[in-house]
């Protein structure tokens, strides 16, 4: 038998265990060309032009490759293990390891190059859709053409060319540095199988570190723990606590618990009990690194998508905050010119006028606990109205709060009651809180509440008002359509006024902006987030499918002696949920603790948007869960 022959009977044999393996490449491949096509696609320009856009898909591209990098690399050296008795078997009969390794080149040039083929014309459909995505989060009307970049199509080529030289260095040094005796033996290695004191106690030290990230998260930002110049060795204390706990977690808690319930059960365990913790107990230490990588990088992809999410999601309520009507205006000239093309267009509003004084207040009483933001609470600048402006009744000796967010209440948390003092009108009793803004956040520093007193009071405030302490305007305008289906019209009518001297807003805009701005780190983020989901899957399952082969032998015997299939896949199942579940768990796990901690500063709305996310992320990663499941049903099928 010629060489040549030798590399096409055995690229024959191998392909149907390496199907899983062709649709990596083929995922990866298709993955890359569709995104360089969609970054290279004058369809998408509006998204790219800002600086945002173009420093944003410039980053993604860069983890894009590094992710399919590691990825390709990992799943290569799972496989080629896989292969190590026939490359030991190829030496055994003469063939020299250059032979070998000429063998397996061309081989995997075959595989490899044809699956990039097959990738590239996935990739050119897959980008449509890719466009599609990008133009509808970040709100930007058009259709998405298809068209096949040379561009991109030369990138692909050369950045899989590259990897494919990666590979071939890595296999050549496999081959080079093991004898026959080691590629024979290389797939029998096993763990030992007790726990020892140690890895005891590194596992409870691995969960106590766990718990302190989580805590101190939990009061990052609440009363004396809000200090600016503590907030980022603080954030990489909880990193750095976590990430090790997580490491210490798998390298010795898992072992620990599964050999609990081993001695708990005295040594008389089911079938099932006994698939499930030997992957436990002499599997998942070996694995320590490669899980702990895996759960760190998809708690944070999880934490920034939900977090990106929260933000656009909360859109259309932050602009409420940041615009107190559909439309808003820091003086009467523009307002007046606005009204009047409204008329003219024979749009309904109303039109509400605001005086605004600035004063300086004493809030100490109703304090109850303070970070160090720059706010003191014995002498904060508040933005003051009269309660006639926004109608609510207000007694003289009173004052009410409106316009509190979540942000603020974490810096600053204040009572609903209590003692307020006016320099210039003496103390007046705090009597409640509203959600409701009446003035813009241009006036209140984005976040501080506005005070709302009886007209005598503030007539006073204003008539011994602090020069030095006044905005640049007193005054807000707000007009609000009585039909809401005409804000679009009017607000086509607000972008033909010429600019003022000072800011006009316009609440629509403000959340298309936002929507837009946004959306484009949504995309980003969800497409390396689902990168890494997709890979990461891959990689547990390329595990699973390893393992199956190694215990091949024992299905064997256990169906010989009288089990049943359905007795072993009872046990497959649990083990699976342990080895998919675990990951899966901490990662989420982790991540919902990362985004309870800040979630306050980028959005309004938390438990909508977060548990949308990880309901996707679980559901996509349980996906390789059942796969290897399936897997795990043909090899105990044919084990008899």
């Amino acid at each position: 038998m010629t060489l040549n022959q030798l590399i096409w009977k055995s690229l024959k044999k191998n392909l149907s265990n390496y199907y899983l393996y062709v649709f990596a490449l083929i995922f990866s491949v298709a993955l890359f060309f569709a995104f360089v096509t969609m970054n290279s696609s004058p369809d998408t320009g509006a998204a790219k032009e800002t600086t945002t856009g173009s420093v944003g898909l410039t980053l993604a591209s860069i983890v894009l490759t590094v992710i399919v990098t590691v990825f390709l690399l990992y799943a290569n050296r799972i496989f080629i293990k896989r292969r190590s008795k026939e490359i030991g078997l190829f030496q055994l009969i003469g063939m020299t390891k250059r032979q070998v390794f000429r063998v397996l080149s061309m081989e995997h040039f075959l595989l490899y190059f044809g699956a990039m083929v097959v990738g590239i014309g996935f990739g050119f459909l897959t980008s449509r859709l890719l466009e599609l995505v990008l133009l509808n989060v970040t709100g930007q009307e058009g259709l998405a053409t298809l068209s096949f970049s040379m561009k991109a199509l030369l990138q692909t080529i050369l950045f899989f060319s590259v990897v494919y030289g990666l590979i071939m260095l890595s296999n050549a040094l496999y081959i080079r540095k093991r004898n026959i005796l080691d590629l024979f033996q290389v797939r029998s290695k096993s763990e030992g199988k007790r726990v020892s004191v140690i890895e005891t106690i590194m596992g409870i030290f691995g969960l106590v570190l766990i718990g302190t990230g989580y805590y101190v998260s939990s009061i990052m930002f609440r009363g004396d723990m809000v200090r600016v110049e503590l907030l980022f060795g603080i954030m990489l204390f909880i990193l750095a606590t976590v990430i090790l706990g997580t490491y210490l977690f798998y390298k010795g808690s898992v072992s620990f618990l599964g050999n609990l319930i081993r001695k708990q059960k005295a040594g008389y365990l089911h079938v099932r009990e006994v698939l499930s913790l030997s992957s436990i107990l002499f599997r998942m230490k070996s694995n320590a690194l490669m899980l702990t990588v895996i759960t760190t990088v998809s708690a944070l992809a999880i934490s920034l998508l939900s977090l990106s999410y929260i933000t656009y999601y909360s859109a259309e309520e932050t602009a409420m905050q940041r615009v107190a009507g559909d439309f808003a205006f820091l003086e009467k000239a523009p307002a007046d010119t606005f009204t009047a093309m409204l008329e003219e267009n024979g749009i309904a509003y109303e039109r509400n006028n605001i005086d605004i004084v600035k004063a300086n207040i004493n809030v100490k009483d109703i304090v109850q606990a303070e970070g160090d933001f720059n706010f003191n609470p014995d002498e904060m600048l508040a933005t003051v109205i009269s309660d006639e402006d926004v109608e609510i009744d207000v007694a003289p000796d009173e004052t009410v709060f409106s316009g509190t967010n979540d942000l603020m209440s974490q810096i600053m948390s204040l009572k609903n009651t209590g003692e307020i003092a006016f320099e210039e009108v003496g103390t007046k009793q705090l009597t409640g809180t509203q959600d409701e803004y009446y003035v813009s956040n241009i006036f209140t520093s984005g976040g501080l509440p506005t005070a709302v007193v009886d007209q005598e009071t503030f007539e006073r405030l204003n008539e011994n008002k602090d020069p030095e302490l006044q905005w640049t305007s007193s005054l807000q305008v707000t007009v609000n359509m009585e039909d809401s289906s005409k804000v679009t019209e009017a607000n086509k009518l607000f972008e033909e006024l010429p600019e003022g001297e000072l800011p006009q807003f316009s609440r629509i805009k403000q959340e298309t902006d936002q929507k837009q701005s946004l959306g484009l780190t949504l995309f980003i983020i969800g497409f390396l987030g689902l990168t890494f989901l997709i890979t990461s899957g891959c990689i547990l399952y390329f595990k699973q499918m390893d393992e199956s082969e190694d215990e091949r032998s024992n299905y064997t015997i256990l169906r010989k002696i009288g089990y049943t299939r359905n007795d072993l896949l009872q046990g497959i199942r649990l083990k699976q949920l342990f080895n998919f579940g675990i990951p899966l768990a901490v990662g989420l796990l982790h991540s919902y603790f990362a985004v309870k901690s800040g979630w306050f500063i980028f959005g309004t709305e938390l438990w909508t948007p977060m548990l949308i996310v990880m309901g996707l992320y679980a559901l996509f990663y349980s996906i390789f869960g059942v796969l290897s499941i399936q897997y795990y049903k043909k090899v105990i099928r044919e084990s008899l």
